[in-house]
C-alpha cells in the first residue's frame, strides 16, 4: 500500500493528497502531530527517514520508492499512475504547466509566507507589498484564463498547487478580488472537484476546530 506522509495544515501535503485521489490510487494517509504554530512535533520516523535534512512533509513511500517534496511526488505518480493525466499531452504544453507549477510555488506563494509573520502588521510596507506581488500574480493567472478553463489548457498539476496556495494567501489576507472574475470562476471549478473537497473540507474543519480563520469561500 502507497503511504502519504502529511499534516492537518501541510499545503503541500495537500497538494499530493489531491494529485493521488484524482489519479484514483489507493493510498494510507498519516497524519504526523501537530502542535500550535504551525509546527510538527515530534517528527515521525519515516519522515525523518526520507527528509533527514528538511524534516518535512510530505512524504510518500511506495514498496522501495521512497519521496519528499510535492513536485518530486507529482512527477513520480504521473509516471507510476499514467491515466487520467494531469500533466499536458504534448511536450511544450507540459513544460508549461510545469513552469506554471513552480511558480505557484517559487514565485506566488513566497509572497504569503511574508503574510504568516506579519499578521499584526498587515498596513505595514513589507505587508503592502506582499499583497501586491500576490495581485500581480492573479492579474497573470485571469490573463491565461482568458482562453482556457484551467491554467495550462486540460486540468493538471498546475491547478492542484495553485488552489491549494490560493486558499493559504486567502488566510493570510491577500485572496482574489472581484478584479479577477475569471479566475474567480476558476477556483469554483477547481474547487468543486470530488478530489479537491475531500482534502480541503477536513482542512477547513481541522482551522475550524483551532479557531483558526476559514477563508469566505470555504465556508459551507
Amino acid at each position: 500500500m502507497t503511504r502519504i506522509y502529511s499534516g492537518p495544515l501541510s499545503m503541500f501535503g495537500a497538494k499530493v493528497e489531491i494529485a493521488a485521489r484524482e489519479k484514483g490510487v489507493p493510498f494510507e494517509l498519516v497524519m504526523v502531530p501537530f502542535i500550535e504554530g504551525d509546527h510538527y512535533e515530534p517528527k515521525h520516523p519515516e519522515v525523518l527517514r526520507v527528509n533527514p535534512v528538511k524534516q518535512q512533509v510530505p512524504v510518500l513511500v511506495d514498496d522501495e520508492v521512497s519521496l519528499f517534496d510535492s513536485t518530486q511526488i507529482f512527477e513520480y505518480l504521473e509516471d507510476r499512475y499514467p491515466s487520467p493525466a494531469l500533466w499536458p499531452r504534448g511536450i511544450a504544453e507540459r513544460a508549461r504547466a510545469r513552469q506554471l507549477e513552480q511558480k505557484s510555488d517559487e514565485v506566488f506563494f513566497p509572497n504569503v509566507i511574508k503574510l504568516f509573520g506579519l499578521q499584526e502588521a498587515m498596513q505595514s510596507a513589507p505587508a503592502i507589498a506582499a499583497c501586491a506581488g500576490c495581485a500581480r500574480f492573479y492579474e497573470e493567472m485571469e490573463g491565461l484564463l482568458a482562453t482556457r478553463e484551467y491554467l495550462a489548457g486540460p486540468y493538471s498539476f498546475a491547478d492542484i498547487a495553485f488552489y491549494m496556495a490560493c486558499i493559504f494567501a486567502d488566510r493570510k489576507g491577500a485572496g482574489m478580488t472581484d478584479a479577477t472574475p475569471r479566475l474567480l470562476a476558476w477556483r469554483t471549478r477547481v474547487g468543486d472537484r470530488p478530489a479537491v473537497r475531500a482534502v480541503v473540507e477536513p482542512m477547513m474543519r481541522f482551522l475550524a476546530s483551532q479557531g483558526r480563520g476559514v477563508p469566505a469561500f470555504l465556508q459551507r
